[in-house]
């Protein structure tokens, strides 16, 4: 029963970051599309160049630089707990 209790959360938390995401990119998209001559070009019409660093740089720290920050915390949380955990002769063998 407390497996199941602990992993609502996380499963909810995953649901939200997929679905947040989902929409910044969207949102991130629809800023920087525009219709040239007949032709849309998505991810690549700008109005400046620093609202394309801008755009571009956010889109790296939400799509990248913070889930990889994220997974590292949580891994390191885990390897943590094993090792204060975990009964020492239980990681030789």
């Amino acid at each position: 029963m407390k497996v199941q209790k602990r992993a609502l959360p996380v499963v909810g938390a995953v649901v939200f970051v997929w679905i947040a995401l989902l929409g910044f990119e969207t949102t991130m998209c629809c800023v920087s599309t525009d219709i040239i001559k007949t032709t849309c070009v998505p991810w690549g019409s700008y109005s400046s160049h620093a609202m394309m660093q801008a755009i571009s740089s956010l889109v790296f720290v939400v799509a990248y630089l913070l889930p990889l920050l994220l997974m590292t915390f949580s891994y390191s949380k885990i390897v943590y707990a094993l090792k204060t955990k975990v009964a020492p002769s239980v990681l030789r063998t």
